[in-house]
């Protein structure tokens, strides 16, 4: 909420607009139409939200007319650059480019929440990778080596609206905390040192075409997702396209292999992610049987039904 009330403060504006199945903390306006968990559990959208507007993923000609339908009402447009609290998706070319310009014709910010893109896509972020830069950016437990931490950054002309430099009140009960400074200074450190991520998704896509299923799948660096669709995906509306059992299937099966979260970092060897692959391979495979067993029975029934 403080880079929120951070671009209202110059503005003195009420509205933002955000994405579809983007998810940005659990403040009211975020929760209009989330990724996540309110996803998950099918939650409605949160009852205080009048100053939230949203569109779907990739589509600017929604956020212009939003923007031609509330001239000068529009302090902020909020987006995960790729968003992974529904899934994997990216931005189609030109999107985000798109977003900077739209932006900057309405006098309103740019937010790009990067708390699970910031460092992940590359030292400097979505914005680095892309070469979009925003005018303002929230960060997370990354920037505190997994510990809790959270921050916004800006630039000098927006920050100085901060107190104490400015008027706008900032604070946290864990602001500054040094354990968590400390283990965040060592973790910039090892990001700086040379390697690079492991690519896992490929393996996972070509395991599950090989058992027949409808899937798709994507990465960048360190992120990565996947959908039981053809696809493409590039809005919300797509994701939920996605056959939600036969991925249970999947997760469990996971489970099962002693595979949890799809979070690759540097400490993953290539033999870590040999193991996974081969585990992903061994789940689809019995998923493939199974399906395969399915089919088989219904044309006998079918035939049975005939005779």
């Amino acid at each position: 909420m403080g880079v929120i009330h951070l671009a209202r403060a110059f503005t003195h504006r009420e509205k933002i607009i955000k994405f579809e199945g983007c998810y940005h903390g659990h403040g009211d306006p975020f929760l209009v139409k989330a990724g996540s968990g309110v996803a998950t559990l099918g939650l409605p959208n949160s009852p205080a939200t009048y100053e939230a507007l949203t569109s779907p993923f990739n589509d600017i000609s929604t956020v212009k007319n939003l923007f031609d339908a509330n001239k000068e009402e529009i302090d902020a447009v909020i987006l995960e650059p790729v968003v992974g609290n529904s899934g994997f998706i990216a931005p189609k070319p030109g999107f985000l480019e798109d977003l900077q310009k739209i932006t900057k014709e309405n006098d309103a910010f740019l937010i790009f929440d990067e708390v699970m893109t910031g460092f992940r896509l590359s030292y400097g972020g979505a914005q680095e990778y892309f070469g979009v830069t925003p005018d303002l950016t929230t960060l997370g437990k990354i920037i505190g080596g997994g510990l809790p931490v959270g921050a916004y950054r800006g630039r000098r002309g927006i920050m100085e609206m901060v107190a104490p430099a400015g008027p706008m009140y900032q604070a946290g009960t864990l602001s500054g905390n040094p354990l968590a400074m400390a283990a965040g200074i060592h973790t910039l450190k090892w990001l700086k040192e040379p390697g690079s991520y492991d690519e896992l998704i490929q393996g996972i896509v070509d395991a599950e075409k090989r058992a027949r299923h409808a899937f798709c799948g994507g990465y960048i660096s360190g992120m990565f997702g996947f959908f039981f669709t053809e696809g493409p995906v590039y809005e919300f509306e797509d994701a939920k396209k996605s056959d939600t059992a036969k991925f249970a299937k999947f997760y469990r099966g996971m489970l099962e292999e002693g595979f949890e979260a799809g979070f690759t970092s540097l400490a993953h060897t290539s033999e870590d992610i040999k193991r996974t692959i081969e585990a992903a391979k061994k789940v689809v495979v019995l998923h493939g049987v199974i399906n395969r067993i399915t089919l088989l029975e219904k044309e006998a029934l079918e035939l049975f039904s005939t005779v």
